[in-house]
């Protein structure tokens, strides 16, 4: 995994690496858990602490995840204590203020970032980069096209650029750790850890991430998963019952009949539900119009994706959008 290449860093094998993981409310307890695990597997290998970490925060103290794990973190200081690596840890609701600040410092230092998911989305919005490539988690990254430009955005795992790592994080993140420390690890030691962790294949990061449901391939048969493609890649200009049997080759009948066996459901009501979980993606995770988001999924209008919505969520999109609260400034009115 070359591309990944942490060549900052001295060359022993011998020397403690130290980690920094930064973790804020909300933050994902699987690549946290995909961190630290894949850290201590490698030491454990080792037989010696070759990889330390500490917990930071901008808020220190009890941190919660988003399932309610709790961490306890140091503080996090500007550009004081910086360990070898940062790593920052996606959240729901990721704040920039204190880790892109650190960030810097740490580019400046010649040290690397590693930005997952939430996080790596964070620092897209904020920094519009225009050299290098930059990647996160494809649900977000659907979410930045429809919202705005990103030319140097691209859906591999991972990216390196001015010594910031952005990544899809989620399920890959012990994979990218693994690239990472390989490194510092012989090739048997790096078999060993795979084994260990029971990936049975380590992704390099040019590798494009799984987006749909038809990647999976060892959940549905063939005529599932090429029904299942089709729709996943005509969401905006959504294919007709009768297009995809001619796609497909088969009867209306026996698609029904797929359908049903696999999901208790038609081929149509299915394709709608998915259009409409594609919307309830945009009008969470944006401020886009309502008539907007019905175009970016295949509606024709805001009435029809309205009653969509209500079947497959029970509730209408105005509803939905009614019980968030809005954040528009990034300061607190009230004292």
């Amino acid at each position: 995994m070359k591309e990944q290449k942490l060549s900052t860093l001295p060359p022993s094998l011998n020397r403690t690496r130290t980690f920094e993981i930064f973790v804020q409310n909300g933050f994902s307890e699987l690549e946290l858990a995909s961190v630290t695990t894949t850290l201590q597997t490698a030491n454990q290998i080792r037989t010696e602490t070759i990889f330390k970490w500490q917990f930071v925060s901008d808020k220190p103290g009890l941190v919660k995840g988003s399932s309610g794990v709790l961490v306890r973190a140091a503080p996090a200081i500007e550009n004081h204590a910086l360990a070898d690596l940062m790593i920052v840890i996606g959240s729901q609701k990721p704040e920039t203020d204190v880790w892109l600040k650190r960030v810097r410092y740490m580019q400046r230092q010649g040290l690397i970032t590693i930005l997952l998911s939430g996080a790596a989305t964070a620092y897209i919005r904020a920094t519009k980069i225009t050299h290098g490539a930059v990647t996160t988690h494809w649900r977000d990254s659907s979410i930045l096209h429809e919202t705005g430009y990103y030319p140097r955005l691209t859906s591999r795992f991972s990216e390196k650029s001015r010594g910031v790592i952005t990544a899809a994080g989620s399920g890959s993140t012990a994979e990218l750790l693994i690239g990472i420390i390989a490194e510092f690890m012989s090739p048997h030691e790096v078999a060993e850890l795979g084994s260990n962790m029971l990936i049975h294949t380590i992704r390099r990061n040019t590798t494009e991430q799984p987006k749909h449901m038809a990647d999976n391939t060892n959940l549905f048969d063939g005529r599932i998963r090429q029904a299942l493609s089709l729709m996943e890649n005509a969401i905006e200009e959504p294919l007709s019952v009768l297009e995809l049997t001619q796609e497909m080759g088969l009867s209306q009948r026996q698609l029904e009949r797929i359908f049903n066996a696999a999901f208790e459901m038609s081929p149509a009501r299915f394709y709608r539900k998915l259009r409409a979980k594609r919307a309830r993606v945009l009008l969470d995770e944006t401020q886009i119009s309502l008539a907007d988001v019905a175009c970016a999924t295949g509606f024709t209008s805001a009435g029809t994706l309205s009653k969509a919505f209500r079947d497959a969520f029970g509730e209408t999109p105005s509803e939905m959008r009614s019980r968030k609260k809005t954040k528009l400034l990034d300061y607190v009115v009230k004292n």
